[in-house]
């Protein structure tokens, strides 16, 4: 069965049952196996597969009986002379209770349909609907990261983009090919931030804007804005969600460079834990006497720390994300933690 798992986690259409149904007919033992939607056949393979394909009607194998029980057919409706296929069982494909397909499992004229061969294909049913139900909430998950990213990229942009304008705008006169090169850090920044169309990119790629990101607000403020940035290169192929680092120095800048002053140091750090990276961000700012409440609101404390918490939770799980640590008076310091490696997430 787990030959067939890669294929329905993409969910069950044309493609993904074409692929899994010699295994599903494998792992039944039938001389023929259908794998369909609600109304029609969407892979055939077996003995009758000359005749029997995508496009055939449910009801070849439904015979007026209720499409959520598994039931057993004495003999397919086939038309065609010389059909090889006699009985069949039928069940249902349920996500919940509601019934998205069937698994039909036909047996040759002759044969013999056995309760071991009938309990084999509801369970194989059972794990075709199992994989499509995971394949739904996982682009449920993408959906709901889709939008969670559109709504940072709404928080990000109005703040940032006037205050980069602003510090191009100041170097215009004075110094202009150092305009034409903050404007052209500018627009690489801005498509990348607003315009990428990748969910995943690595932690490389995600510093070299954030690196640009700095450039701008260096331009901005001067010899008042200290960076440093030490990543350890092990960590640099790590795959992290787009604008997952950028908005902790965003909000570093706002609120640990201009909360305090209009001046301040920041420090970038990564470090190898073997199987996972840690980034940390750090202000010389005011800090905070509630860094826990921090991640739990989408205002306060800064840009997009709670959105950016829920789309690493969503593409690595509870295990990972955020935590921030501050107090009063001492600065604020967050702390990402990703893994170096993670099953099915691929940067574009």
């Amino acid at each position: 069965m787990s030959a067939t798992l890669p294929h329905l986690r993409r969910g069950l259409g044309r493609d993904s049952a074409t692929r899994a149904a010699p295994h599903l007919r494998a792992l039944v033992g039938a001389a023929g196996i259908a794998v369909c939607d609600p109304d029609r056949v969407l892979a055939f393979d077996g003995a009758g597969s000359d005749h029997h394909g995508p496009g055939d009607p449910l009801a070849l194998f439904l015979h007026g009986r209720r499409p959520d029980r598994l039931h057993v057919e004495p003999r397919v409706a086939c038309d065609v002379p010389g059909c090889p296929l006699g009985s069949a069982v039928v069940a249902p494909i349920l996500v919940g209770d509601a019934p998205v397909g069937h698994l039909v499992a036909a047996w040759e004229r002759g044969g013999r349909v056995s309760p071991e061969d009938t309990r084999v294909v509801g369970e194989a049913a059972a794990l075709v609907g199992a994989q499509v139900a995971l394949a739904d909430l996982e682009e449920q998950g993408e959906r709901l990261a889709e939008a969670e990213l559109r709504a940072l990229r709404a928080q990000i942009s109005p703040h940032f983009v006037y205050n980069a304008l602003a510090a191009i705008a100041a170097h215009i006169h004075s110094d202009p090919e150092e305009a034409r090169e903050l404007l052209t850090e500018f627009a690489e920044f801005t498509r990348y931030a607003f315009r990428s169309q990748r969910p995943y990119v690595t932690l490389a790629d995600e510093l070299t804007y954030v690196e640009k990101y700095l450039r701008l607000e260096q331009a901005r403020f001067g010899a008042r804005l200290g960076v440093r940035i030490e990543v350890a290169p092990e960590v640099l192929q790590a795959v992290v969600p787009v604008l997952s680092l950028q908005p902790l120095v965003e909000n570093a800048v706002r609120h640990g460079v201009e909360g305090h002053g209009g001046s301040g140091h920041l420090e970038i750090v990564g470090r190898d834990l073997g199987v996972d990276a840690e980034l940390r961000v750090r202000d010389d700012g005011p800090g905070m006497a509630e860094p826990d409440r921090a991640l739990d609101r989408p205002a306060g404390r800064g840009i997009g720390l709670s959105n950016v918490q829920g789309r690493l939770r969503q593409a690595f799980g509870p295990g990972y994300g955020l935590v921030v640590q501050s107090a009063p008076g001492e600065g604020t310091t967050v702390v990402m933690t990703v893994p170096k490696f993670a099953p099915g997430v691929r940067a574009a």
